[in-house]
Protein backbone atom coordinates (compact mmCIF):
# COMPACT_ATOMS: atom_id res chain seq x y z
CA UNK A 1 0.00 0.00 0.00
CA UNK A 2 2.72 2.43 0.99
CA UNK A 3 4.67 1.65 -2.18
CA UNK A 4 1.70 2.30 -4.38
CA UNK A 5 0.97 5.65 -2.77
CA UNK A 6 4.59 6.65 -3.21
CA UNK A 7 4.65 5.51 -6.83
CA UNK A 8 1.45 7.44 -7.50
CA UNK A 9 3.17 10.60 -6.35
CA UNK A 10 6.18 9.81 -8.54
CA UNK A 11 3.92 9.28 -11.53
CA UNK A 12 2.09 12.55 -10.94
CA UNK A 13 5.41 14.32 -10.83
CA UNK A 14 6.64 12.49 -13.92
CA UNK A 15 3.67 13.90 -15.79
CA UNK A 16 4.61 17.44 -14.90
CA UNK A 17 6.42 19.78 -17.26
CA UNK A 18 9.87 18.89 -15.98
CA UNK A 19 10.30 15.11 -16.15
CA UNK A 20 10.87 14.21 -19.77
CA UNK A 21 13.47 11.80 -21.16
CA UNK A 22 12.32 9.63 -24.08
CA UNK A 23 10.31 10.25 -27.25
CA UNK A 24 7.11 8.22 -27.78
CA UNK A 25 5.45 7.45 -31.10
CA UNK A 26 1.71 8.25 -31.49
CA UNK A 27 1.40 5.05 -33.52
CA UNK A 28 2.34 2.77 -30.64
CA UNK A 29 -0.34 0.31 -29.43
CA UNK A 30 -2.85 1.78 -26.99
CA UNK A 31 -4.49 -0.03 -24.12
CA UNK A 32 -6.70 2.84 -22.90
CA UNK A 33 -7.08 5.15 -25.89
CA UNK A 34 -10.51 6.55 -26.77
CA UNK A 35 -12.11 5.70 -30.06
CA UNK A 36 -11.72 8.10 -32.98
CA UNK A 37 -15.33 9.16 -32.63
CA UNK A 38 -14.95 9.91 -28.95
CA UNK A 39 -11.80 11.96 -29.60
CA UNK A 40 -13.73 14.30 -31.87
CA UNK A 41 -15.90 15.32 -28.94
CA UNK A 42 -12.96 16.12 -26.67
CA UNK A 43 -11.50 19.60 -26.40
CA UNK A 44 -7.75 20.11 -26.36
CA UNK A 45 -7.88 20.81 -22.63
CA UNK A 46 -9.90 17.65 -21.96
CA UNK A 47 -7.42 15.57 -23.92
CA UNK A 48 -4.52 16.95 -21.91
CA UNK A 49 -6.27 16.46 -18.58
CA UNK A 50 -7.12 12.86 -19.45
CA UNK A 51 -3.55 12.08 -20.51
CA UNK A 52 -1.98 13.96 -17.60
CA UNK A 53 -4.04 12.10 -14.96
CA UNK A 54 -3.87 8.71 -16.69
CA UNK A 55 -1.15 7.18 -14.53
CA UNK A 56 -2.63 8.55 -11.31
CA UNK A 57 -5.99 6.94 -12.07
CA UNK A 58 -4.41 3.67 -13.15
CA UNK A 59 -2.38 3.32 -9.97
CA UNK A 60 -5.45 4.12 -7.88
CA UNK A 61 -7.24 1.39 -9.81
CA UNK A 62 -4.40 -1.08 -9.19
CA UNK A 63 -4.48 -0.26 -5.50
CA UNK A 64 -8.27 -0.75 -5.24
CA UNK A 65 -8.00 -4.10 -7.04
CA UNK A 66 -5.03 -5.09 -4.85
CA UNK A 67 -2.83 -5.66 -7.89
CA UNK A 68 0.76 -6.07 -6.64
CA UNK A 69 3.14 -3.33 -7.67
CA UNK A 70 6.11 -4.24 -9.85
CA UNK A 71 8.72 -2.34 -11.83
CA UNK A 72 7.26 -3.76 -15.02
CA UNK A 73 3.76 -2.56 -14.10
CA UNK A 74 5.16 0.90 -13.46
CA UNK A 75 7.04 1.01 -16.77
CA UNK A 76 4.05 -0.27 -18.77
CA UNK A 77 1.70 2.29 -17.19
CA UNK A 78 4.05 5.20 -17.86
CA UNK A 79 4.51 4.01 -21.44
CA UNK A 80 0.74 3.84 -21.91
CA UNK A 81 0.43 7.37 -20.56
CA UNK A 82 3.00 8.69 -23.01
CA UNK A 83 1.37 6.82 -25.88
CA UNK A 84 -2.01 8.30 -25.03
CA UNK A 85 -0.50 11.79 -24.90
CA UNK A 86 1.21 11.25 -28.26
CA UNK A 87 -2.03 10.02 -29.84
CA UNK A 88 -4.02 12.99 -28.58
CA UNK A 89 -1.29 15.40 -29.71
CA UNK A 90 -1.38 13.90 -33.21
CA UNK A 91 -5.18 14.08 -33.31
CA UNK A 92 -5.15 17.74 -32.27
CA UNK A 93 -2.42 18.55 -34.75
CA UNK A 94 -4.63 17.26 -37.55
CA UNK A 95 -7.49 19.61 -36.65
CA UNK A 96 -8.01 22.81 -38.58
CA UNK A 97 -8.44 26.30 -37.16
CA UNK A 98 -6.82 25.62 -33.79
CA UNK A 99 -7.19 28.44 -31.27
CA UNK A 100 -4.20 29.93 -29.49
CA UNK A 101 -4.94 28.00 -26.30
CA UNK A 102 -5.17 24.78 -28.31
CA UNK A 103 -1.51 25.17 -29.27
CA UNK A 104 -0.69 25.29 -25.56
CA UNK A 105 -2.37 21.94 -24.94
CA UNK A 106 -0.82 20.43 -28.06
CA UNK A 107 2.53 21.50 -26.64
CA UNK A 108 1.74 20.05 -23.22
CA UNK A 109 0.67 16.74 -24.75
CA UNK A 110 3.82 16.52 -26.84
CA UNK A 111 5.88 17.41 -23.78
CA UNK A 112 4.15 14.67 -21.80
CA UNK A 113 4.85 12.27 -24.69
CA UNK A 114 8.46 13.55 -24.72
CA UNK A 115 8.28 14.66 -28.34
CA UNK A 116 10.43 17.73 -27.73
CA UNK A 117 10.54 19.16 -31.25
CA UNK A 118 6.75 19.12 -31.59
CA UNK A 119 6.32 20.51 -28.09
CA UNK A 120 8.66 23.43 -28.75
CA UNK A 121 7.00 24.21 -32.09
CA UNK A 122 3.53 24.27 -30.52
CA UNK A 123 4.62 26.40 -27.59
CA UNK A 124 6.25 28.93 -29.91
CA UNK A 125 2.99 29.25 -31.84
CA UNK A 126 1.18 29.75 -28.56
CA UNK A 127 3.65 32.38 -27.36
CA UNK A 128 3.35 34.25 -30.66
CA UNK A 129 -0.43 34.59 -30.22
CA UNK A 130 -2.11 37.57 -28.63
CA UNK A 131 -4.05 37.63 -25.36
CA UNK A 132 -2.53 34.38 -24.09
CA UNK A 133 -3.26 33.55 -20.46
CA UNK A 134 -0.37 34.75 -18.29
CA UNK A 135 0.09 31.50 -16.35
CA UNK A 136 0.04 29.35 -19.47
CA UNK A 137 2.43 31.76 -21.18
CA UNK A 138 4.93 31.40 -18.34
CA UNK A 139 4.67 27.60 -18.31
CA UNK A 140 5.09 27.39 -22.09
CA UNK A 141 8.07 29.74 -21.92
CA UNK A 142 9.65 27.69 -19.13
CA UNK A 143 9.45 24.47 -21.14
CA UNK A 144 11.01 26.08 -24.21
CA UNK A 145 13.82 27.30 -21.94
CA UNK A 146 14.40 23.79 -20.56
CA UNK A 147 14.59 22.30 -24.05
CA UNK A 148 16.89 25.07 -25.27
CA UNK A 149 19.16 24.58 -22.25
CA UNK A 150 19.37 20.83 -22.82
CA UNK A 151 20.33 21.46 -26.42
CA UNK A 152 22.86 24.09 -25.34
CA UNK A 153 21.05 26.86 -27.20
CA UNK A 154 22.22 29.23 -24.48
CA UNK A 155 21.39 32.54 -26.16
CA UNK A 156 17.76 31.53 -26.67
CA UNK A 157 17.46 30.06 -23.18
CA UNK A 158 18.95 33.13 -21.48
CA UNK A 159 16.78 35.52 -23.50
CA UNK A 160 13.60 33.64 -22.66
CA UNK A 161 14.62 33.30 -19.00
CA UNK A 162 14.99 37.07 -18.85
CA UNK A 163 11.48 37.43 -20.30
CA UNK A 164 10.13 34.87 -17.84
CA UNK A 165 11.59 36.72 -14.84
CA UNK A 166 10.12 40.04 -15.99
CA UNK A 167 6.61 38.60 -16.25
CA UNK A 168 4.06 37.18 -13.82
CA UNK A 169 3.43 34.74 -12.29
CA UNK A 170 6.87 33.41 -11.45
CA UNK A 171 6.52 29.85 -10.21
CA UNK A 172 9.49 28.82 -8.14
CA UNK A 173 9.10 25.19 -9.22
CA UNK A 174 9.46 26.29 -12.83
CA UNK A 175 12.34 28.58 -12.01
CA UNK A 176 14.15 25.82 -10.12
CA UNK A 177 13.98 23.48 -13.09
CA UNK A 178 14.99 26.09 -15.65
CA UNK A 179 17.98 27.16 -13.57
CA UNK A 180 18.92 23.52 -12.98
CA UNK A 181 18.92 22.68 -16.68
CA UNK A 182 21.03 25.73 -17.50
CA UNK A 183 23.48 24.91 -14.70
CA UNK A 184 23.88 21.34 -15.94
CA UNK A 185 24.41 22.38 -19.55
CA UNK A 186 26.92 25.12 -18.72
CA UNK A 187 28.76 22.67 -16.48
CA UNK A 188 28.93 20.23 -19.38
CA UNK A 189 30.63 22.97 -21.37
CA UNK A 190 32.99 23.69 -18.44
CA UNK A 191 31.62 27.22 -18.19
CA UNK A 192 31.72 27.11 -14.41
CA UNK A 193 31.00 30.79 -13.82
CA UNK A 194 27.67 30.64 -15.67
CA UNK A 195 26.92 27.20 -14.25
CA UNK A 196 27.47 28.38 -10.67
CA UNK A 197 25.21 31.40 -11.08
CA UNK A 198 22.32 29.25 -12.29
CA UNK A 199 23.01 26.50 -9.74
CA UNK A 200 22.86 29.03 -6.90
CA UNK A 201 19.49 30.27 -8.16
CA UNK A 202 18.18 26.72 -8.52
CA UNK A 203 19.12 25.90 -4.93
CA UNK A 204 17.44 29.06 -3.66
CA UNK A 205 14.30 28.19 -5.60
CA UNK A 206 14.18 24.62 -4.31
CA UNK A 207 14.53 25.91 -0.74
CA UNK A 208 11.66 28.33 -1.34
CA UNK A 209 9.26 25.63 -2.61
CA UNK A 210 10.27 22.82 -0.25
CA UNK A 211 7.39 23.29 2.18
CA UNK A 212 4.87 23.18 -0.68
CA UNK A 213 6.32 20.05 -2.26
CA UNK A 214 3.72 17.36 -2.98
CA UNK A 215 6.11 14.77 -1.56
CA UNK A 216 8.60 15.36 1.26
CA UNK A 217 10.84 12.65 -0.16
CA UNK A 218 10.86 14.32 -3.58
CA UNK A 219 11.45 17.72 -2.00
CA UNK A 220 14.41 16.41 -0.02
CA UNK A 221 15.88 14.80 -3.13
CA UNK A 222 15.59 18.08 -5.00
CA UNK A 223 17.25 20.00 -2.16
CA UNK A 224 20.09 17.51 -1.91
CA UNK A 225 20.71 17.35 -5.65
CA UNK A 226 20.58 21.13 -6.03
CA UNK A 227 22.91 21.76 -3.11
CA UNK A 228 25.40 19.14 -4.28
CA UNK A 229 25.31 20.56 -7.80
CA UNK A 230 26.34 23.96 -6.45
CA UNK A 231 29.22 22.36 -4.53
CA UNK A 232 30.40 20.25 -7.48
CA UNK A 233 30.39 23.19 -9.89
CA UNK A 234 32.49 25.34 -7.54
CA UNK A 235 34.76 22.37 -6.82
CA UNK A 236 35.29 21.61 -10.51
CA UNK A 237 35.87 25.28 -11.17
CA UNK A 238 38.61 25.45 -8.55
CA UNK A 239 36.66 27.75 -6.21
CA UNK A 240 37.64 26.17 -2.90
CA UNK A 241 36.05 28.66 -0.52
CA UNK A 242 32.81 28.80 -2.50
CA UNK A 243 32.68 24.99 -2.62
CA UNK A 244 33.00 24.75 1.16
CA UNK A 245 30.39 27.48 1.64
CA UNK A 246 28.00 25.49 -0.56
CA UNK A 247 28.39 22.42 1.64
CA UNK A 248 27.93 24.50 4.78
CA UNK A 249 24.77 25.99 3.27
CA UNK A 250 23.49 22.49 2.48
CA UNK A 251 24.22 21.37 6.05
CA UNK A 252 22.29 24.31 7.52
CA UNK A 253 19.42 23.74 5.10
CA UNK A 254 19.28 20.08 6.16
CA UNK A 255 19.00 21.16 9.79
CA UNK A 256 16.14 23.53 8.94
CA UNK A 257 14.15 20.85 7.12
CA UNK A 258 15.00 18.14 9.64
CA UNK A 259 16.94 15.78 7.38
CA UNK A 260 19.74 13.88 9.12
CA UNK A 261 20.64 12.06 5.88
CA UNK A 262 21.26 15.27 3.92
CA UNK A 263 23.07 16.76 6.93
CA UNK A 264 25.36 13.74 7.15
CA UNK A 265 25.92 13.81 3.39
CA UNK A 266 27.01 17.46 3.49
CA UNK A 267 29.41 16.87 6.40
CA UNK A 268 30.78 13.68 4.86
CA UNK A 269 31.41 15.46 1.56
CA UNK A 270 33.07 18.36 3.35
CA UNK A 271 35.46 16.02 5.20
CA UNK A 272 36.35 14.20 1.98
CA UNK A 273 36.83 17.50 0.14
CA UNK A 274 39.24 18.76 2.78
CA UNK A 275 41.25 15.54 2.47
CA UNK A 276 41.21 15.72 -1.33
CA UNK A 277 42.58 19.26 -1.17
CA UNK A 278 45.48 18.22 1.10
CA UNK A 279 43.97 19.46 4.37
CA UNK A 280 43.57 16.18 6.22
CA UNK A 281 44.27 17.52 9.74
CA UNK A 282 41.47 20.05 9.23
CA UNK A 283 39.24 17.28 7.87
CA UNK A 284 39.75 15.11 10.95
CA UNK A 285 39.16 18.14 13.16
CA UNK A 286 35.83 18.67 11.37
CA UNK A 287 35.00 14.99 11.87
CA UNK A 288 35.64 15.20 15.61
CA UNK A 289 33.60 18.39 15.98
CA UNK A 290 30.67 17.28 13.80
CA UNK A 291 28.66 15.33 16.44
CA UNK A 292 28.58 18.31 18.78
CA UNK A 293 27.64 20.61 15.92
CA UNK A 294 24.83 18.27 14.91
CA UNK A 295 23.53 18.29 18.47
CA UNK A 296 23.40 22.09 18.35
CA UNK A 297 21.76 22.13 14.92
CA UNK A 298 19.05 19.54 15.64
CA UNK A 299 16.62 19.85 18.53
CA UNK A 300 15.40 16.29 17.96
CA UNK A 301 17.75 13.80 19.62
CA UNK A 302 17.20 10.96 17.10
CA UNK A 303 18.36 13.23 14.27
CA UNK A 304 21.70 14.27 15.71
CA UNK A 305 22.28 10.74 17.01
CA UNK A 306 21.72 9.43 13.46
CA UNK A 307 24.32 11.86 12.12
CA UNK A 308 26.83 10.81 14.79
CA UNK A 309 26.22 7.12 14.12
CA UNK A 310 26.75 7.51 10.37
CA UNK A 311 29.92 9.52 10.82
CA UNK A 312 31.32 7.02 13.32
CA UNK A 313 30.99 4.26 10.71
CA UNK A 314 33.15 6.35 8.39
CA UNK A 315 35.95 7.04 10.86
CA UNK A 316 38.23 4.35 9.47
CA UNK A 317 37.66 5.58 5.92
CA UNK A 318 38.51 9.18 6.81
CA UNK A 319 41.75 8.05 8.41
CA UNK A 320 42.68 6.00 5.33
CA UNK A 321 41.84 8.57 2.68
CA UNK A 322 44.90 10.42 1.47
CA UNK A 323 47.30 7.85 2.96
CA UNK A 324 49.27 5.04 1.31
CA UNK A 325 47.13 1.91 1.03
CA UNK A 326 47.99 -0.80 3.57
CA UNK A 327 49.21 -4.05 2.04
CA UNK A 328 46.76 -6.93 1.79
CA UNK A 329 47.49 -9.47 4.51
CA UNK A 330 46.75 -13.09 5.46
CA UNK A 331 46.35 -13.99 1.76
CA UNK A 332 45.89 -17.71 1.16
CA UNK A 333 45.25 -17.72 -2.59
CA UNK A 334 45.55 -15.25 -5.45
CA UNK A 335 44.09 -16.46 -8.73
CA UNK A 336 44.40 -16.77 -11.61
CA UNK A 337 47.46 -14.50 -11.52
CA UNK A 338 50.56 -14.82 -9.37
CA UNK A 339 50.58 -13.23 -5.88
CA UNK A 340 51.61 -9.58 -5.88
CA UNK A 341 51.81 -6.64 -3.51
CA UNK A 342 49.90 -3.39 -3.83
CA UNK A 343 53.27 -1.66 -4.00
CA UNK A 344 54.03 -3.60 -7.18
CA UNK A 345 51.05 -1.88 -8.83
CA UNK A 346 52.56 1.59 -8.46
CA UNK A 347 52.03 3.47 -11.69
CA UNK A 348 48.60 1.87 -12.13
CA UNK A 349 45.20 2.65 -10.59
CA UNK A 350 43.87 -0.16 -8.36
CA UNK A 351 40.23 -0.87 -7.52
CA UNK A 352 39.69 -3.18 -4.54
CA UNK A 353 36.26 -4.79 -4.53
CA UNK A 354 35.46 -6.28 -1.10
CA UNK A 355 32.75 -8.85 -1.72
CA UNK A 356 31.32 -12.31 -0.94
CA UNK A 357 29.49 -14.94 -2.98
CA UNK A 358 26.36 -14.66 -0.81
CA UNK A 359 26.16 -10.85 -1.15
CA UNK A 360 23.37 -9.84 -3.55
CA UNK A 361 24.51 -6.20 -4.00
CA UNK A 362 28.04 -7.46 -4.69
CA UNK A 363 26.73 -9.59 -7.56
CA UNK A 364 24.67 -6.64 -8.87
CA UNK A 365 27.95 -4.72 -9.24
CA UNK A 366 29.58 -7.39 -11.45
CA UNK A 367 28.43 -5.96 -14.82
CA UNK A 368 30.00 -2.58 -13.98
CA UNK A 369 33.21 -4.21 -12.77
CA UNK A 370 33.48 -6.29 -15.93
CA UNK A 371 32.90 -3.18 -18.06
CA UNK A 372 35.52 -1.18 -16.19
CA UNK A 373 38.05 -3.99 -16.55
CA UNK A 374 37.45 -4.14 -20.30
CA UNK A 375 37.43 -0.39 -20.87
CA UNK A 376 40.07 0.86 -18.46
CA UNK A 377 42.65 -1.91 -18.02
CA UNK A 378 44.51 -0.81 -21.17
CA UNK A 379 44.79 2.66 -19.62
CA UNK A 380 46.18 1.38 -16.32
CA UNK A 381 43.33 0.03 -14.15
CA UNK A 382 43.73 -3.13 -12.07
CA UNK A 383 40.70 -4.64 -10.32
CA UNK A 384 41.11 -7.09 -7.43
CA UNK A 385 38.17 -8.97 -5.95
CA UNK A 386 38.99 -9.25 -2.24
CA UNK A 387 37.19 -11.89 -0.18
CA UNK A 388 37.88 -14.39 2.60
CA UNK A 389 36.92 -17.88 3.62
CA UNK A 390 33.41 -17.93 5.07
CA UNK A 391 33.24 -21.70 5.71
CA UNK A 392 30.30 -22.23 3.39
CA UNK A 393 29.44 -22.63 -0.28
CA UNK A 394 25.98 -22.63 -1.81
CA UNK A 395 24.48 -22.69 1.66
CA UNK A 396 26.44 -25.70 2.95
CA UNK A 397 29.34 -25.84 5.42
CA UNK A 398 32.63 -26.59 3.63
CA UNK A 399 36.35 -26.60 4.32
CA UNK A 400 38.75 -24.13 2.74
CA UNK A 401 39.66 -26.38 -0.18
CA UNK A 402 36.04 -26.92 -1.16
CA UNK A 403 35.24 -23.22 -0.77
CA UNK A 404 38.20 -22.29 -2.92
CA UNK A 405 37.00 -24.72 -5.59
CA UNK A 406 33.56 -23.10 -5.42
CA UNK A 407 35.10 -19.62 -5.74
CA UNK A 408 36.92 -20.67 -8.89
CA UNK A 409 33.71 -22.08 -10.38
CA UNK A 410 31.82 -18.96 -9.29
CA UNK A 411 34.37 -16.73 -11.02
CA UNK A 412 34.08 -18.72 -14.22
CA UNK A 413 30.27 -18.84 -14.11
CA UNK A 414 30.02 -15.05 -13.77
CA UNK A 415 32.80 -14.52 -16.35
CA UNK A 416 34.75 -12.23 -14.05
CA UNK A 417 38.00 -11.37 -15.86
CA UNK A 418 39.98 -9.84 -13.00
CA UNK A 419 41.99 -11.52 -10.22
CA UNK A 420 40.54 -12.76 -6.93
CA UNK A 421 42.36 -12.49 -3.61
CA UNK A 422 41.23 -14.93 -0.90
CA UNK A 423 42.30 -14.27 2.70
CA UNK A 424 42.32 -16.63 5.65
CA UNK A 425 40.44 -14.16 7.89
CA UNK A 426 38.89 -10.68 7.93
CA UNK A 427 42.19 -8.83 8.48
CA UNK A 428 41.81 -6.88 5.24
CA UNK A 429 38.16 -6.02 5.85
CA UNK A 430 39.17 -4.57 9.21
CA UNK A 431 42.14 -2.70 7.79
CA UNK A 432 40.02 -1.04 5.10
CA UNK A 433 36.85 -0.50 7.14
CA UNK A 434 34.96 -2.91 4.88
CA UNK A 435 32.66 -4.27 7.56
CA UNK A 436 29.76 -3.92 5.10
CA UNK A 437 29.97 -5.12 1.50
CA UNK A 438 30.39 -4.35 -1.24
CA UNK A 439 33.02 -1.79 -0.33
CA UNK A 440 35.08 -0.25 -3.14
CA UNK A 441 38.49 1.32 -2.64
CA UNK A 442 40.37 3.25 -5.32
CA UNK A 443 44.13 3.62 -5.05
CA UNK A 444 45.94 6.08 -7.31
CA UNK A 445 49.13 5.57 -9.30
CA UNK A 446 51.22 6.62 -6.29
CA UNK A 447 49.61 4.03 -4.03
CA UNK A 448 47.44 6.56 -2.17
CA UNK A 449 43.81 5.82 -1.25
CA UNK A 450 41.58 8.35 -2.96
CA UNK A 451 38.12 6.84 -2.66
CA UNK A 452 36.26 4.50 -0.26
CA UNK A 453 32.51 3.89 -0.39
CA UNK A 454 30.15 1.08 0.57
CA UNK A 455 27.09 -0.12 -1.34
CA UNK A 456 26.06 -0.18 -4.97
CA UNK A 457 23.52 1.64 -7.11
CA UNK A 458 23.36 3.24 -10.53
CA UNK A 459 24.48 6.59 -9.13
CA UNK A 460 27.28 4.97 -7.13
CA UNK A 461 28.54 3.17 -10.25
CA UNK A 462 28.63 6.47 -12.16
CA UNK A 463 30.49 8.03 -9.23
CA UNK A 464 33.12 5.26 -9.26
CA UNK A 465 33.43 5.44 -13.05
CA UNK A 466 34.08 9.19 -12.88
CA UNK A 467 36.68 8.68 -10.14
CA UNK A 468 38.44 5.96 -12.16
CA UNK A 469 38.65 8.24 -15.18
CA UNK A 470 39.97 11.09 -13.04
CA UNK A 471 42.68 8.93 -11.48
CA UNK A 472 43.68 7.40 -14.81
CA UNK A 473 44.08 10.90 -16.22
CA UNK A 474 46.65 11.69 -13.53
CA UNK A 475 50.18 10.89 -14.63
Amino acid sequence: MRNLIFISLVVILSASVFAQSRRVSPNAPQTAASTAAAMKDLTAEEMFNEANTYSKKKFAEFESKKIPFSDNLFKVTIKEQKQLAAKYAAALGARENLKAEDFYYVGMLNWLAENLDNATESFRKFLASENSAAEKTQTARSIVIVVAARRKNFDEAEKLLGEYLKAEPIKMTERARMETELAKSYRGEKNYAKAAAHADEAFRAFKAVFQDSASRARGLDDLHDAGMTVFEIYRDGGKTKEAENALDDLRKTAALVGSSSIYYGAVDEHIKYLIATNRKPLALELYRAAPAQAERDFTAKPLHEDVSRRLKKREKHYKLLGDVAPELAAIDRWFPGAPQTLASFRGRVVLLDFWATWCGPCIEAFPALIEWHQNYKPGGLEILGVTKYHGEAEGFPVDNAAELDFLQRFKKAHRLPYDFVVARDNTNQTAYGAGAIPTHVLIDRKGVIRYIETGTSASREEEIRAEIEKLLAEK
